[in-house]
């Protein structure tokens, strides 16, 4: 199978942000295009996908080890999905608090503190930017 017919087939490029894992899909379908007669150095050419990558996929494919990639390490968010109401709540009540305020307000209310980084975090996932103050 010529590479030209397979650059679009195998591309995907990362949309920007934390480079996340290939999807196993996209692993199975790189070590097919090898398996085919493309070698790995044609293959990471077109697809930005390091040689060491293919290689590695290859030699766990041959010992019938998972493709999946790699979940990310952490622990669950400290403002989780469940919270997410009571802080929306808290921010309509009291819009021109600080980040600081937020985090005093947040641990009064019954819930584990949290660092400001934490809840900036959460404010904008949100999509709930604190009001500037001059």
């Amino acid at each position: 199978m010529p590479i030209e017919c397979v650059a679009g087939w195998l591309t995907g490029w990362h949309s920007g942000g934390m480079a996340r894992g290939y999807s196993r899909d996209r692993r199975e379908r790189l070590l097919q295009a090898m398996a085919s007669g493309l070698s790995a150095v044609e293959i990471a050419r077109t697809t930005g996908v390091s040689t060491s990558s293919l290689r590695r996929w290859k030699r766990k494919q041959a010992a019938g080890e998972s493709l999946e990639p790699a979940t990310f390490p952490g622990g669950p968010r400290k403002i989780g999905d469940t919270d997410e109401p009571f802080l929306r709540a808290q921010v309509l009540a009291h819009p021109d608090a600080t980040l600081a305020e937020h985090c005093a307000q947040w641990a009064a209310t019954g819930h584990p503190p949290v660092s400001t980084a934490t809840m900036s975090r959460a404010l904008t996932r949100l999509g709930l930017p604190l009001k500037k103050r001059a």
